[in-house]
């Protein structure tokens, strides 16, 4: 019985993924295939993108925390293009870290913050990070972080 419901299982992965190829491709088809996929999707105008300056440091280094307090961490920037700044997105690795983004676009010259909660888990030397997406050059990604160290609660 394990047998069987061994060999239907990778059957099922076997089939799945060959499914979306015709039966009589070649490895240089399935290339040229790729790349038409890759031609069909939009491109991204980059030339609305901006630049940002931060005004805190990204690596926030908080020193002692109180074992389950709640903080909150900011980094502050500034739209220092062109362009009308959109963030599209934050996120955490961690649940226990929170983040917020500005909702509206920024102009030129406007500043903006990034705010995380976070809510005091752990132990020892913890580093958490916060990620946010924007429409920046050189780079869309920017990774921020802090650090910090949760004293072992005595009992």
């Amino acid at each position: 019985m394990k047998r069987l419901l061994l060999l239907f299982v990778f059957s099922t992965i076997i089939v799945a993924g060959c499914r979306d190829l015709p039966a009589n491709t070649d490895a240089s088809a399935t290339t040229t295939m790729m790349d038409d996929d890759k031609e069909k999707k939009p491109q991204e105008d980059t030339t609305q993108f901006t630049q940002l300056t931060w005004l805190d440091t990204t690596d926030q280094s908080l020193g002692k925390l109180t074992p389950g307090k709640e903080i909150e961490i900011t980094w502050r920037f500034k739209n220092t293009g062109q362009h009308p700044l959109i963030v599209e997105g934050v996120n955490a690795p961690c649940g226990c870290t929170i983040p917020e983004k500005p909702e509206k676009p920024l102009l030129p010259g406007e500043e903006g913050i990034i705010k995380a909660k976070f809510n005091g888990s752990g132990t020892g030397y913890i580093v958490k990070q916060v990620h946010m997406v924007a429409n920046t050059n050189p780079s869309k990604n920017h990774t921020l972080s802090f650090s910090g160290e949760i004293p072992v609660q005595k009992q």
